[in-house]
């Protein structure tokens, strides 16, 4: 059986960037955005827009008794790429050991017993890391207040969470669901975190 990481984590947290020193400690494969660009691929969706629905509960834009005929015309965007991302996930955790980062991954491989691992800070520690470093989901350019960015930063944070328990019926961040939890506030060496994590869940 493959070995497999799966990491949940808070925006700016900076868990993608301790995924990815973790894969290179472990020499494991790295998934991230490369699960988006082969949705896209799959659906003929763009990553952007793939990108926004995979970290936000899907929402019924119509009531449902607008009409049968209607509703049924409605492309259900958000059902189809969940679809491919819980397939494109498993293919990916089948190939070769692997770190596989957000996107519901330690749910939807559950039976392959993945090192689940949670990333997390306090708010202080993401605002900093988002000034600090580039983000998919942050342009250096906006302007910004902290308050601001910590309102953006807690929309996100809550929007994943919501993804997470509607498609898993789980508690997006609960102790229980990991088996390491990791507040990375006080860390700046992820190079070196990422080993001892590497040395903690070895096989």
């Amino acid at each position: 059986m493959k070995r497999i990481i799966t990491i949940g984590r808070e925006f700016g947290s900076g868990g993608r960037e301790l995924g990815r020193y973790l894969a290179e400690t472990l020499s494991f494969a790295y998934y991230d955005r490369e699960i988006i660009a082969e949705i896209a691929k799959r659906t003929s969706l763009s990553e952007k827009y793939i990108q926004h629905i995979t970290e936000q509960k899907p929402i019924i834009p119509f009531p449902i008794h607008t009409g049968r005929t209607f509703w049924a015309a409605i492309p259900d965007y958000n059902q189809s790429v969940h679809q491919e991302q819980h397939s494109i996930i498993r293919e990916m955790a089948e190939k070769s050991d692997c770190v596989i980062v957000g996107r519901g991954a330690d749910y939807i491989l559950r039976d392959s017993n993945p090192f689940r691992l949670f990333v997390y800070s306090d708010m202080d520690s993401k605002i900093r890391r988002c000034r600090n470093n580039d983000s998919s989901d942050y342009e250096a350019g906006e302007a910004l207040t902290d308050k601001e960015l910590a309102r953006r930063i807690e929309q996100i944070n809550t929007g994943r969470a919501d993804y997470y328990e509607f498609y898993t019926g789980q508690t997006w961040g609960a102790r229980e669901n990991y088996d390491l939890c990791v507040n990375t506030g006080r860390y700046t060496d992820f190079k070196q975190l990422a080993e001892s994590i590497a040395q903690f869940c070895s096989w």
